[in-house]
């Protein structure tokens, strides 16, 4: 695929951030198996240039983040034409399924339902507007919901990750819901989702690129391992790593930045 011959998503990259914007609004952006074939590729793009140290996906405006996999475009998002060969979608579109360790933020407005929660599972943290709702309606539909809450597992508490599953399309996560349960870090403004994105995307890119890469895959490969292979999986990255990082430091800068924070 040409380096920009995207037909589903919008690419752009600037202050060492790169911007992945969903872009099927006419379908409240809903993803097909073309969407996610386009992820995948660019997440190995990414992965591949040393100019980008941190990622913010978002979606186009209007109603929806995304509603998930599209019914309407005439082929599952899950499925390719070999029928002895089935694939999720999320190991097209999640970064970490496509072994790309750049810091990734999400950010979500409006409605995030049943498979965008493919983009929240593997993001290293999401923030959302005021009026995002999140749901996941599989089981009003007669369709098991599986996939999707074993990843949102991993960051929401169990019982709301069951309640999310189990209520389909009866009820509603609210962005102050949303905040309370962990699902995300930061609630804010909708005129204001995509500038914040972008401000936490470039502090992270700031920092030395193989601290920060090295942190995420320290942290996502120790989620499947168990406590004590994790630590030293976690150590041996950290012994590789740490050399790389202190080669790339700006110590001035670095002591600069010491000095500015935010409260949260």
């Amino acid at each position: 695929m040409p380096r920009d011959d995207y037909r589903t998503i919008l690419f752009d990259c600037a202050d060492k951030v790169a911007t992945i914007t969903i872009n099927r609004p006419e379908a409240l952006n809903a993803f097909t198996l073309e969407m996610c074939e386009e992820f995948e590729a660019v997440w190995q793009r990414i992965q591949n240039d040393d100019g980008i140290h941190a990622v913010v996906v978002r979606a186009a405006e209007g109603r929806a983040f995304s509603t998930g996999a599209d019914v309407k475009a005439g082929i599952s998002a899950d499925q390719s034409t070999n029928p002895f060969y089935v694939k999720d979608p999320g190991d097209y579109l999640g970064p970490r399924s496509n072994q790309c360790w750049k810091p990734v933020i999400v950010a979500v407005h409006g409605l995030c339902c049943a498979g965008a929660f493919y983009f929240l599972n593997q993001a290293d943290f999401v923030i959302c507007s005021e009026d995002a709702q999140f749901f996941d309606p599989h089981v009003s539909y007669g369709m098991v919901c599986g996939v999707e809450p074993v990843g949102m597992a991993y960051r929401v508490p169990l019982q709301e990750v069951l309640r999310i599953s189990l209520m389909g399309g009866d009820e509603r996560v609210s962005a102050a819901t949303a905040l309370r349960i962990n699902l995300v870090s930061e609630v804010v403004e909708r005129e204001q989702l995509w500038a914040r994105a972008h401000e936490l995307a470039s502090k992270i890119a700031t920092k030395p690129p193989s601290a920060t890469q090295y942190t995420v895959r320290a942290i996502w490969e120790g989620l499947d391992m168990p406590r004590d292979a994790a630590l030293n999986h976690a150590l041996r990255l950290c012994e590789i790593g740490n050399p790389k990082a202190a080669a790339e430091l700006d110590v001035e800068a670095a002591r600069n930045a010491g000095k500015k924070y935010e409260v949260r």
